[in-house]
Order: C-alpha cells, then sequence, then structure tokens
C-alpha cells in the first residue's frame, strides 16, 4: 500500500522540492498552499501524513496542527523556518508528532516521515487486532453478555455462575447461533472435559442453562430443542 502525504507549505520552491523528492521516493503526494486548501485535499482524499508549515498566510500552523489533531490520528510533522524552542514545544502540545526546522536535509526529512508512518500503521494494526478480539470474546443478546474470555456470564450487569461444563456448552451454542447442532456434534466439542459423557450430558446441561437462564425454562427462547436433530441457540 502506498502511503499518501500532503505537503502543506506556502513556498513555492520549497513546496515543489518536497513534492517532488517524496514522489522520487514512491509516495503519493498531494499539495496546498493554505489551510483552506488543506482541509479540501483531506476531504477528497484518505491522508497519512501532513507535512505543515507553521507560517501559512492567514492560518497559524500550530492551530492548524490542533485542528487536524482533534479529528484523526493522522501523522503530522511540523515545518518551520523559526528556531525557537517555544514553538517547537508548543507544537508538540499541540498534538505534532515530530518537527524539523528549515533549512532542513531531506533524507533526514525521509527518515522522520519513515519512522512516523511505521508507528502509525503499527499502532493501527494493534487498534484493529484488539477491536477484532474484543468483538470475538464478547456475546450479547437480550440482557445477558457473555464474555468467552473471561469465563463471565451477566444479566444486565449481575453475574450469573457457569459451572465448566456449562461454560463449554455455551461457548459452542453460541459460536453457531441460530443453527441446529445434533447431540453429538455438541458432545464433540466439550466431551473432552465431561467425565462419562453420553447423549444425556447434553439434555441434562441444557436443562441447567435453562433453569438459569431461560424467563420461562419451560418455554424456551434461547436454547430451543428442534425436535429429531438436535438443539439451536437462538439468542438474539
Amino acid at each position: 500500500m502506498n502511503y499518501h502525504v500532503l505537503v502543506v507549505e506556502d513556498d513555492v520552491v520549497t513546496r515543489s522540492k518536497l513534492v517532488g523528492y517524496f514522489k522520487n521516493e514512491g509516495y503519493d503526494v498531494s499539495e496546498a498552499e493554505s489551510g483552506a486548501e488543506m482541509r479540501d485535499v483531506l476531504e477528497t482524499n484518505r491522508i497519512d501524513l501532513v507535512m505543515l508549515d507553521i507560517n501559512l498566510p492567514g492560518e497559524d500552523g500550530l492551530m492548524l496542527t490542533r485542528e487536524l489533531r482533534s479529528q484523526s490520528d493522522i501523522g503530522i510533522i511540523l515545518v518551520t523556518g523559526r528556531t525557537d524552542s517555544i514553538d517547537k514545544i508548543v507544537g508538540l502540545e499541540m498534538g505534532a508528532d515530530d518537527y524539523v526546522t528549515k533549512p532542513f536535509e531531506l533524507r533526514e526529512l525521509l527518515v522522520r516521515v519513515k519512522n512516523l508512518l511505521w508507528r502509525i500503521s503499527a499502532a493501527r494494526t494493534d487498534k484493529n487486532d484488539k477491536a477484532a478480539q474484543d468483538n470475538d470474546n464478547y456475546v450479547t443478546f437480550g440482557e445477558w453478555t457473555f464474555d468467552i474470555q473471561r469465563r463471565a456470564l451477566s444479566k444486565n450487569g449481575e453475574p450469573v455462575k457457569l459451572t465448566k461444563a456449562e461454560y463449554e456448552l455455551l461457548v459452542a451454542l453460541s459460536s453457531y447461533p441460530n443453527q441446529v447442532l445434533s447431540r453429538d456434534r455438541i458432545l464433540n466439542m466439550i466431551s473432552h472435559r465431561v467425565d462419562a459423557p453420553n447423549d444425556r450430558t447434553i439434555d441434562v446441561l441444557i436443562r441447567r442453562m435453562r433453569a438459569k437462564m431461560e424467563f420461562d425454562p419451560k418455554n424456551p427462547q434461547i436454547f430451543v430443542t428442534v425436535h429429531g436433530e438436535g438443539y439451536m441457540f437462538a439468542g438474539d
């Protein structure tokens, strides 16, 4: 995947130098000479990193940094002609990731860009993995929440105790919502954890789960019997 870099710089010479150099290094590059142009580019493109000149006409680069940071986790490298360290500190406090001072060495800037993009990409992957993991580990249906990872079942936040076998049964059934599973198949998923299992084991476990979880165990809505076939988990 090509990273897309946006150069926001009002000085034509510096801007074209940066654009040319980063295109040459294999990046997709867009350019803008003002805050307004920057916003237009950001609205129509997925930008990974912004190189932002602090001294833009009309708008303060530090304020633009704060605006960018409040909206996304985009990479921000501030570029400035000033050597004043106050700017540097304020820029980083506003949410910039890095800072270069003119005149800068293009190769040094490239290294900073690469490092920052690597950090952003690693953080995004981490975030996505975590979200996927959280979704995989949680089952919610009606008033119930089942946290598979922590082996915790709760109803409206109130914990409900499960035996090991009941926990295994709930994992097995909730992994196949609205699908009929035969007793044999359920037994295969849990049997190595149950002493001397047989067909009746599943019926007993289902009965216990209904007693714990169904509003009316005689008229089950979560653990549904499909006659002649097996059981179905019908929790929404």
